[in-house]
C-alpha cells in the first residue's frame, strides 16, 4: 500500500518544518509548500535522505488560482496541515496599520480557506482525512497591541469551530492547534520587521518556551489518533504561561 499524503502549508521553517520531519516520520509521505522555493526544496532533500518520503512545491497560500492549480494533483489526501500564518506588529488599535491587519487575514484566515476548500475533495475521497487549523492561543484570549493577529486567528479559530459542524457525518475530522509562546526562528523577528533585538525580549527570563518541535509532536499525535477519535481543540502553552498575559520570566 502507498503511503498517505499529508501537505503542510509554510513548511519552510519553524513549526511547518518541524511537522513535516515528524509526519514524514510517522510514515506519511509529505507535500512541502511554502513561498521559498530553496527552503523547501532543502527539506525535501533532507527528509529523503533520511528514508522518507517528501516533496516540494512552491506555493503561495494566499494565491487562490495557484492554490486550485496546485490541488489538481491530489485525487486522494490523509492530511492538510494549515500551518502558513504570522503575525505583523504590536502596535495598539489606534495606531496599527491597516495593511498589516490585511496581510495577517490575507495569510492566516483566507490562505486556511483557500487550501481547504480546494482540497477538502480529496480529503473526502481518502475516507480518513484529517484537516489541521494551526490557530493559536491568541484565537482565545486578547492581549494589548494583539488586536489584529488576535482578530485573525480568532478568525481561523472559527473557521475550524465551523467547518467541523457543517461536515459532520463526513470521513474527514478538524483538529484545531492552538500554541501559545513558541520560540522559533523567524516568528518574533518577522512580526517585529527584522528586529532581532526587539524579538529577542520576547523570550527574556522565559526558562524553556516552547519549540516548534514541542508544536509539531502534538500536530503528529493528534493525527495519527484511531480515525473516530477527534481532537477539537488541543491548547499547548510552555509551563511558565499561564496565559497570554501571565508569563513568569526570571530576571
Amino acid at each position: 500500500m502507498s503511503a498517505p499524503i499529508a501537505v503542510i502549508t509554510g513548511a519552510s521553517s519553524g513549526i511547518g518544518a518541524a511537522t513535516a520531519r515528524q509526519l514524514a516520520a510517522a510514515g506519511y509521505r509529505v507535500v512541502l509548500t511554502a513561498r521559498r522555493k530553496d527552503r523547501i526544496e532543502a527539506l525535501a532533500a533532507e527528509i529523503t535522505e533520511a528514508g522518507h518520503q517528501a516533496t516540494a512545491y512552491a506555493l503561495d497560500v494566499t494565491d487562490r488560482a495557484a492554490v486550485d492549480e496546485f490541488a489538481i494533483a491530489f485525487r486522494s489526501l490523509a492530511v492538510l496541515v494549515n500551518n502558513a500564518g504570522g503575525a505583523l506588529g504590536l502596535d495598539p488599535v489606534a495606531t496599527g496599520d491597516p495593511e498589516d491587519w490585511r496581510r495577517m487575514y490575507d495569510v492566516n484566515v483566507l490562505g486556511t480557506l483557500h487550501m481547504t476548500q480546494a482540497l477538502l475533495p480529496a480529503l473526502t475521497a481518502s475516507g480518513d482525512g484529517t484537516v489541521v487549523v494551526l490557530s493559536s492561543t491568541a484565537g482565545h484570549a486578547t492581549y494589548e497591541g494583539g488586536a489584529g493577529y488576535v482578530a485573525a486567528k480568532n478568525g481561523a479559530r472559527v473557521l475550524a469551530e465551523t467547518l467541523r459542524l457543517e461536515i459532520v457525518g463526513t470521513p474527514v475530522r478538524v483538529i484545531e492547534i492552538a500554541p501559545g509562546l513558541v520560540k522559533t526562528e523567524e516568528f518574533a523577528t518577522t512580526r517585529f520587521g527584522g528586529d532581532t533585538e526587539r524579538a529577542a525580549k520576547v523570550y527574556d527570563g522565559v526558562a524553556a518556551p516552547l519549540t516548534a518541535d514541542d508544536v509539531a509532536d502534538t500536530i503528529t499525535w493528534a493525527c495519527t489518533r484511531p480515525p473516530h477519535v477527534n481532537i477539537d481543540l488541543l491548547v499547548v502553552r510552555p509551563r511558565a504561561q499561564a496565559s497570554n498575559t501571565k508569563l513568569h520570566r526570571e530576571l
